[in-house]
């Protein structure tokens, strides 16, 4: 029993693999576009708050990518789930914490 518990875990900590290369600048351009138009062209902010790695240090990925794709009722977060799947919504997220240069 210890071992299928420890094996689920494990599983479900595995990540997806990344995007192929042309669907990862898609989204950098739906995020710098689409989200930029809420978030700011810089992510430090407007409509909507910031998602520089310092605002989204307290919030865990699974809220941030759950946000991504369900959208925030009664805010003007809407959902991408029609656009993007749980594991693109996850890589988002990813790049958003650990931005690269």
């Amino acid at each position: 029993m210890k071992i299928f518990i420890l094996s689920a875990m494990l599983s479900s900590a595995v990540a997806a693999p990344p995007p192929e290369p042309a669907r990862q600048q898609a989204l950098r351009n739906l995020l710098k576009h689409d989200c930029g138009a809420c978030h700011g062209l810089t992510l430090k902010g407007g409509l909507g708050p910031g998602l520089r790695p310092a605002d989204l240090a307290d919030k865990s990925n699974e809220f941030l990518t759950a946000t991504i794709l369900r959208g925030r009722p009664g805010t003007a977060m809407p959902p991408w789930n029609r656009f993007i799947d749980k594991s693109e919504a996850a890589w988002l997220v990813e790049i958003l914490k650990n931005p690269q240069p």
